[in-house]
């Protein structure tokens, strides 16, 4: 993610303004905060790595917010989930928080080149992202759903073999059909509810998409509905170049902070209400005669 680079702290502060006008993540107090303090748990501060981003005193995060309730706009800021986490980890680095939206398969090569320091997108680990980053403690569970429109016959997976599949480029539901569904037709579209609109149009015979975004798609897209078995269950992190160990464990400190202080609950819960499942909440219900559905995945 980073080439560290030097740059001085005014020229950068003068050049972001610009930018993060149109994508919010940026709140009054971190922007006062030092870049040589980190907020502890008790309110206190411990000394923050030095060369900690890429540009001295921000730290910015890919998004592509077209992903509801994780990111999505709002006037001219991106908020939701992933926002809030991203606000919340740089106050506690002390650090400005600047947000870049871009298109969801362009998030990895930024934060390899150092154009951001985090990739935060409602984004799955897998093997191949693995190759080029590194992730952060997960910090949801989730996994991909079918969409289908009302009165379609596919009832499941099975049925989705030797058909025309809707997804959002460069996602795990991309991924999936591409590996897993035999004989489909695979059409990728840049945002998700392009894709949920073609089901609807009926140019495609179903979506492949992350659960919650599904919801939201669904609700204004009618005619369409989401089956009840989940394709997928996936977990959530934080992408991180792998040249900065240094970030990734900040990040994964403030994390299990979110988790311990209940913070994490109070931006889930906020977004997600009782459909909320925290990888806390999914571990300790593991074993028990209950399984924990999960309904979301990029």
């Amino acid at each position: 993610m980073k080439k560290f680079k030097k740059v001085f702290a005014a020229t950068v502060a003068a050049s972001m303004l610009i930018s993060m006008a149109g994508c919010g993540g940026t709140s009054s107090d971190t922007a006062e905060a030092t870049t040589e303090s980190t907020a502890s748990a008790d309110g206190g501060s411990e000394e923050a790595p030095a060369d900690l981003t890429s540009n001295e005193g921000i730290l910015i995060w890919a998004t592509n917010a077209e992903f509801p309730p994780y990111e999505y706009h709002e006037g001219d800021a991106v908020v939701g989930i992933d926002a809030e986490i991203a606000d919340y980890i740089g106050e506690q680095l002390g650090l400005e928080v600047q947000c870049e939206d871009m298109a969801f398969d362009s998030i990895i090569p930024a934060v390899v080149s150092g154009k951001a320091d985090l990739g935060i997108a409602g984004m799955t680990v897998d093997p191949d992202r693995l190759e080029n980053v590194n992730f952060s403690d997960p910090y949801v569970n989730a996994g991909q759903v079918i969409i289908v429109a009302d009165g379609s016959d596919i009832a499941s997976a099975d049925d989705l073999a030797g058909k025309t599949i809707g997804v959002q480029l460069g996602t795990t539901g991309d991924q999936y059909v591409t590996e897993n569904i035999t004989d489909a037709t695979v059409e990728r579209y840049n945002k998700g509810f392009e894709a949920v609109q073609a089901v609807q149009q009926g140019k495609v015979d179903a979506v492949v998409i992350d659960g919650e975004p599904a919801k939201q798609f669904v609700a204004s897209a009618e005619g369409t509905m989401i089956l009840d078995e989940p394709l997928t269950e996936e977990e959530y992190a934080i992408a991180v170049s792998k040249d900065n160990e240094a970030l990734l464990e900040e990040v994964n400190r403030i994390l299990a902070e979110m988790q311990e202080n209940g913070k994490m609950a109070e931006i889930t819960n906020k977004y997600l209400g009782d459909d909320a499942v925290s990888t806390d909440e999914a571990s300790a219900e593991e074993g028990s005669d209950e399984a924990v559905e999960t309904t979301t995945a990029a």
